[in-house]
C-alpha cells in the first residue's frame, strides 16, 4: 500500500486569538450560507452552481460587458469562466456578440430567459435583505451598506492576507 504524501504546510503568521472577532465571523458564515441557499435550490434544478449565478447576475446588471470585464469583475481565470459561460450560452441564457468597433471583442448580453433566471435567483436574496433591514432606520441601513463596501479591498477587490515567505 502506498503512503499518502504529506502536504507541506506554509509558514503561518502568529495570531493573537484574543483579537479575532469570532462572533462576527460566525455571523458572516451563517448569513452567507442562508443568503446563497435560496438560489442554490433553483441552480441545482438546472445542474448549475454558484459560478453560473455570478455570471448571469453580472451580465444582466451590465449588458454588453466584455468577457475581459467579466473576468476582472469575478477575479477568475479564462479557463474557469470558459466552461460556465459555454453552458449558459448553449442553454440560451446568455448570448455573445462581436464588439461594434473591434470584432475580436466578445460582448455578453442576457437573453430574455437569462434575465428571468437572474431575477428568479435575486428575488429571494432581495427579500432576505429587505427582511433584515426592515426594522432599521435609514441611517442604520446606510451603515450596513458602508460596512459591506468597506469589507472589499479597495485596491484589488481581492484578499486582505499577505503571503509570507
Amino acid at each position: 500500500m502506498k503512503k499518502a504524501a504529506v502536504k507541506q504546510t506554509p509558514a503561518l503568521p502568529h495570531v493573537d486569538d484574543g483579537k479575532i472577532d469570532f462572533d462576527t465571523i460566525e455571523a458572516f458564515f451563517f448569513a452567507y450560507r442562508d443568503f446563497v441557499s435560496d438560489p442554490d435550490v433553483i441552480l441545482s434544478k438546472l445542474d448549475y452552481g454558484r459560478a453560473h449565478h455570478r455570471v448571469v447576475y453580472f451580465v444582466c446588471r451590465q449588458p454588453g460587458m466584455t468577457v475581459a470585464d467579466l473576468l476582472e469583475t469575478l477575479q477568475i481565470t479564462k479557463q474557469s469562466l470558459a466552461r460556465v459561460l459555454k453552458q449558459l450560452i448553449d442553454d440560451g441564457y446568455i448570448r455573445q456578440m462581436a464588439g461594434p468597433e473591434d470584432r475580436r471583442q466578445r460582448r455578453l448580453y442576457p437573453t430574455l430567459t437569462g434575465r428571468e433566471l437572474a431575477l428568479a435567483l435575486s428575488d429571494p436574496q432581495s427579500r432576505r435583505i429587505d427582511r433584515a433591514l426592515e426594522a432599521m432606520q435609514p441611517e442604520a441601513r446606510a451603515c450596513v451598506r458602508e460596512f459591506l463596501a468597506r469589507m472589499r479591498d479597495p485596491a484589488t477587490d481581492g484578499p486582505v492576507i499577505e503571503a509570507k515567505e
